[in-house]
């Protein structure tokens, strides 16, 4: 009997080191902290969602690595996509609307950006009527008092 829950004993030890391990992993491979924040592999914690009224120019929002993202794109953010069905947000970029990339984001609430120049990373994702649908994952405030592009 005493082998039998020596046994015990050491399996469960064993089980909980492995889901200690497997919680520590995972919380560092999610992307997030305790806070909300993004904390992606090589960088510190940083805010995904803007407080309203206090975004300044230069502030980044999201993920902290540039490099995650292979896609990216500046312009004047607008609120809505194409109608209800593609994109949250509208990136306004010289050349017309032909150069528009329209929005969604997983990581950020855009809502805080519209009326600001940004800079957006992202994933690409083909679209029914967009020519460029990104979801976002970082973004930085180019000019809190953006202008939209001339036609």
């Amino acid at each position: 009997m005493k082998k039998q829950t020596t046994q015990i004993i050491i399996l469960s030890v064993i089980a909980l080191i492995i889901g200690l391990g497997g919680s520590y992993f995972f919380k560092q491979k999610s992307g997030t902290d305790a806070e909300g924040g993004a904390n992606f592999a090589g960088g510190s914690a940083i805010a995904t969602v803007a407080e309203e009224g206090k975004v300044k120019n230069g502030d980044i929002f999201g993920s902290n690595n540039a490099d995650e993202f292979k896609d990216s794109a500046q312009g004047y953010l607008t609120a809505g996509g194409i109608g209800d069905e593609e994109g949250s947000h509208s990136l306004l970029r010289a050349g017309g609307a032909s150069q528009t990339v329209y929005l969604t984001s997983s990581v950020t609430d855009l809502d805080k950006f519209v009326g600001m120049e940004i800079k957006v990373w992202g994933e690409t994702f083909s679209g029914q009527k967009a020519g460029w649908l990104m979801d976002v994952g970082r973004v930085e405030v180019i000019n809190v008092e953006g202008a939209a592009p001339e036609e």
